[in-house]
Formats: C-alpha cells, structure tokens, sequence
C-alpha cells in the first residue's frame, strides 16, 4: 500500500470538487444499496464502485488521512458523481461489474476481453439436427457446450466428432437443396441425412450418442461402439466393423487433444492468479463433462494497490458479464465477499454456484497447474514487453519522436476500381496489436472520382481526428490523464510524398500539430525491405534492409492490408447478395419472402404496379405506395 497523502497540500483546498464535493454530494444519498460514479472535469468515469450502504461509502472518501495515494488522487479529481440505486447488494454487484466493463474507468481493475468465447452448438431448429460452432447470444434452439478456450479448440473437436458421430454440418438451405451425397459423405463424415442414406431414427440414434458424450458419458459410448463393433465381425461385416473402428479411433483422438481430463471433476472452471513486477496474470480453465475444453491467460489492467483478493474477485464478477458460470469455480486466493458473488453469479445463471479455494486432492492440483500456468504466460508477456519496448525505443530514434511511441496508428485504402471503397485503421503499442481498437470506414464522399486515393485518406483522416477532437479534445497539445489515451504518436501512411502532402494538409486543416505522420512507400517493382519513408522537412530515406524497426513497420503495413483488403471483401460479398428491397424501410424478411415469391426476383418487383403489388399478402396499400414509390423514384 502506498502511504497517505499529506493534508498540507494546498491545492485540496482549492480544487473546485474532490473531499469537499464528495461531503456535500454524500449528504444527500440514501442509506440503500447501489452503485456510485466519480467522474472528472471533463466528463470522463474515474471509477465505478458499489455498495451495501451508498451514504456511508461515500462519505468514507472524504477521510482523506486513510487513503493510499491513488484513491487521494481519485478524489481530488473528481468534479461530479452519478449513483444508481438497487434492491439488494447482489444487483448492485452486478451492474457494477457490467458499468465496469462497458465504461473502463481509469481507477478499477479492468478485464480486457474483447472476444466471446466460441461454443459448440448442436442445432435443433431443424428437424435434422446439425452440429456447429457458436459465438455470441445463445437465443438458437438446441444444446450448447462450452466454452472453449479457443475457435481452434472448437475446430478440432467438431472434426473429431464429425468423424465419431456423422452428424451433418452442412446449411439449412444446403441441406435441403441436395440431390446427392457431399464429399463430407464421401470422406465418412456425415451420415448423409439429406439424400436418405440413413433413416431418420437411425440419424436420432447418433444424436443421442453425441449428446452422452459431450455430456461426460463417453465411456459407455465407447462400450457401445466396441460391442457394435465385435459384433459386426463375428458376422464377418468387416466393412460395417471398419466404421466402428473408426468412430471409436475419432472419440479418442478428441480426447487426446483435451489434455489433463480430472477424474472427479465434471464441470468446473478454474481461476489462478499471478502477480510480479505490478502486472497480474489471470490463467483460466474449462472443465466440462469431465474433459479439459482449453485454457486462457488474461493480463487485467489494476494499480499496484489492489491485492491479489481484490484482483481476483473484480475479475470475476467482470468475466460471467456475458457468459453463463458453471457450477463449480475453483479459486487460488481467497476473496472478501464469496458468499456475495456466489450469489450473484447464481441469480445470473439460475442454478447454485460455488466458490471454493481447494486445499487438497485432485481439485488443489488443478489449481496448481493453472498457477503454474499463469506464472509462465506472465513470464513470456513480460519478456515480449521487453523486447517491443526496444523496438519501440528503436522506432522512436528513427522518426525522431521525444519518446517511445505508446500508440501507433496504421492507414489504408482498398477498393475495385473505385467500387466498394474502405479505408482501415489499424492500432499497435506496447502491447502489440490492438485489434479491439481498429477501425474501418466506408467512404462516404459522393463526388469523389472512382479510386482517388488522395481523396480517400482526406476524408478517413479527417473523419478520424474530427471525431477524436471532439470526443478528447487537445488540439495544440497531447491530452493526458486517461488510459494511456486515443491519440496517436505515429501515423504510418501506407503511401508515397502524395498521400503525406494530403495527412499533413488534413492535419493543418484541425489545427492537429502534435502527432507525427510518416508516408512509407513501397520499393521499386514492391521489393519488400526497399521502402521509402517520408516525412515533412525530411529527405526520402530508407532503412537499413536488416534493420529491426523495418521489418516492424513492415508488419504493420502488412496487417493494415490485410485488415483493409478483408473488410473490403465482406463489404463486397454484401453488397452482391444484398437486394435493393432491403434498402426500403418496413421490409423485413417475411415481405421480403413474399415479394419475391410472388414476383420470382427482385426486378419483377421494381416493374410491378401498385395493384399488382397491393395483391402480395402481407403488404398493405400503404406499403405498396412505398415500394412503388422507392423504385419510381430511382428510375427518375
């Protein structure tokens, strides 16, 4: 803990919020349970906080003698405090946890998780189940399993079961449009469900088998391939007996991949946590079905001034955010209020779940290697920090800037001869790529000629710094204060002394002097390691072919490229199997169904006339005028 800061600070006294704000603020509070919000001058959360009893919370804030310096920071800062109220305690952990994440306030312990986990989903919107991987909002009919650490995790094993269960993966409009069966078939995995090679009760069969499996019955699957199997031999049907073979040989190869499968433990997840050198380490594992489903490593943001205990259970409340808990959490510290999050966690998941930090058996094990886990992924983080934080010092040294750049941001341009334009952002710092931060923007300029690329960056550049101006402020100056900020050190402009004429020219237009821009072209014939960089006031140069800063920067435009060229192609692919309907507000999928059923394309619609399409079921007079209207208006 840090030592208090001492009551002779004149500016406390003077400071238009901090203790004195917080007392008067305080005054007015309920004595009932909630969540509060300090937030500063400018409108940015400081922290978020909850309590069983706001008024008395609040008020612990203004005995500044009691606090360590970065809560006597905290308060000195704040201007301004919002609070919600709740029923109980429970609810008010739980918003807090949600406002944590939604809001990063610079103060808490902030989980950075910007991906869901993947599941693997065994879909009965069909009448012919299919199996599949899953992410996002679990609203589909049928049965999940999960979470896995990993989409490759997910990927193995839905290859493996594929193989042990043929049950079909394969599309519902695929599924009903074939005539014969697939490769999948071929290639023995699918039972080919949709041309009839196997019956429906049959298909039921396999259905039931994979859902034991993946519900922790796999041994008696396994008996029952193995007697199938025997059996198909001793009737000298060593073909059928080759398929058994092959499903069981597929059940142990999932099961191999699974790593440390516990004996006693079917359904856990298991937190470790490590700290050193101020920077903390969250390793998690997932036990399902008595199997091992991966694991994952989370390096949260916290001040040297939270414990291990503090750490811990603010990640947790954080991490069941957006995904159901299990029954069972095994923990490697103790926390403060476990009887508190277990019951908040059960109100979120509708059934019991327990905390316990095991001391003993198999359980203490588990937690053990996750420890053991979690010590070496921080050890691997820190030496990679290290090591971009030379390369980062290196950077700086070559493009002149005062200190090592903490964010670097990458721009490019992708289109088809003018179709379909996007311009890319990409972000990089000290801790590598910061995909949760990219960004692409769809041109938007109408009178832009096709595949002006000038014109492109003009318009990405200055929507980018425009909305940066006005959300952080600081055109003259770099802002401070905040998570390390949005403003960038370094722009790298993927282009030549023409795409650098149009960022500086954007650049002044703002009134944006502070940031440095850095064109890098490519070399003659697009050699890679004979790039020009260009900068203003600067002589076109080129870096060493070996050096170290080159092949960074080359990364990066590497990895702007292809975050360009792939949201290009999903912009494309959209606008090819888009239809001119969806353009019309009011028409959802089921008018659309209609519409084209009626007419047979979306062209037939266009020239239709009113009575004709007033005569679709499902479109009013009203809605007939609008579609009519909508393509009157483009012929004109």
């Amino acid at each position: 803990m840090s030592k208090p800061v001492s009551t002779r600070t004149p500016a406390r006294k003077t400071a238009p919020g901090g203790a004195a704000f917080i007392a008067k603020f305080a005054a007015g509070l309920p004595n009932a349970p909630g969540v509060y919000r300090m937030i500063d001058a400018r409108g940015s959360v400081l922290y978020v906080g909850k309590a069983k009893n706001l008024k008395k919370r609040v008020q612990s804030y203004t005995r500044m003698m009691s606090h360590p310096n970065r809560i006597a920071r905290m308060v000195l800062a704040t201007a301004d405090m919002e609070v919600v109220t709740t029923a109980t305690e429970t609810e008010a952990l739980l918003l807090e946890a949600n406002l944590i994440k939604r809001l990063k306030p610079r103060y808490n312990v902030i989980l950075r998780d910007d991906k869901s986990f993947p599941y693997i989903l065994l879909a009965r919107d069909h009448p012919t189940a299919r199996i599949l991987k899953h992410r996002g909002a679990r609203n589909r009919k049928g049965e999940y399993f999960g979470p896995f650490a990993s989409a490759g995790a997910v990927n193995r094993t839905l290859n493996a079961l594929q193989r042990a269960f043929l049950l079909r993966s394969c599309s519902d409009s695929v599924f009903s449009n074939r005539v014969r069966p697939c490769l999948l078939y071929q290639i023995k995995r699918c039972s080919a469900p949709c041309t009839g090679e196997i019956t429906p009760q049959a298909y039921e069969g396999l259905i039931d088998e994979a859902l034991r499996f993946l519900t922790g019955r796999s041994q008696s699957v396994r008996q029952d391939l193995l007697a199938l199997m025997e059996q198909a031999s001793s009737q000298q049907d060593y073909e059928r007996a080759a398929v058994y073979r092959d499903r069981i040989a597929a059940l142990s190869h999932v099961q191999s991949h699974q790593g440390i499968n516990p004996q006693t433990l079917k359904e856990a997840d298991v937190f470790a946590l490590w700290r050193q050198a101020n920077q903390t380490c969250v390793q998690v594992f997932f036990f399902r079905a008595g199997q091992n489903w991966g694991n994952r490593a989370y390096f949260p943001r916290a001040d040297q001034s939270y414990d291990e205990a503090g750490v811990l259970e603010t990640f947790l409340a954080q991490f069941y955010d957006n995904k159901p808990p299990p029954r069972m959490i095994l923990l490697s510290h103790d926390i403060r209020q476990p009887a508190l999050l277990s019951e908040a966690l059960a109100t979120r998941a509708g059934h019991t779940v327990r905390l316990a930090v095991p001391k003993r058996g198999e359980k203490r094990k588990l937690v053990g290697h996750a420890l053991a886990n979690a010590r070496e992924a921080l050890a691997r983080r820190m030496a990679q920090s290290a090591s971009q934080r030379k390369l980062l010092d290196a950077v700086a040294e070559a493009f002149g800037l005062d200190q090592s750049p903490e964010r670097i941001e990458v721009y490019d341009n992708s289109h088809i001869s003018g179709a379909n334009p996007l311009g890319a952002m990409i972000v990089a710092g000290a801790e590598g790529l910061l995909k949760n931060q990219y960004r692409k923007f769809n041109i938007k300029s109408c009178n832009m000629e096709a595949g002006d690329d000038y014109a492109m960056m003009r318009e990405v550049l200055t929507r980018r710094f425009t909305r940066l101006l006005r959300e952080e402020g600081g055109a003259g100056a770099k802002p401070k204060g905040g998570e390390s900020g949005t403003w960038p050190d370094l722009i790298v402009i993927d282009g030549g002394a023409g795409q650098l004429g149009v960022a500086i020219a954007v650049m002044s237009d703002l009134g944006v002097g502070h940031v440095r821009v850095v064109a890098m072209a490519k070399g003659p014939e697009r050699n890679a390691g004979r790039e020009r960089f260009f900068m203003p006031g600067v002589e076109p140069f080129m870096l060493e072919p070996r050096d170290p800063v080159l092949y960074y920067l080359q990364r990066l435009r590497d990895e702007a490229h292809r975050f360009a060229i792939g949201s290009h192609r999903a912009q494309r692919k959209k606008a090819m199997t888009g239809s001119p309907l969806d353009e019309i507000s009011g028409i959802g999928p089921g008018r659309k169904r209609a519409l084209l059923r009626h007419f047979g394309s979306a062209r037939e619609v266009a020239r239709a006339g009113l009575s004709d399409l007033e005569a679709v079921a499902g479109v009013s007079t009203a809605m007939a005028a609008r579609i009519y209207g909508h393509f009157h208006d483009q012929a004109d």
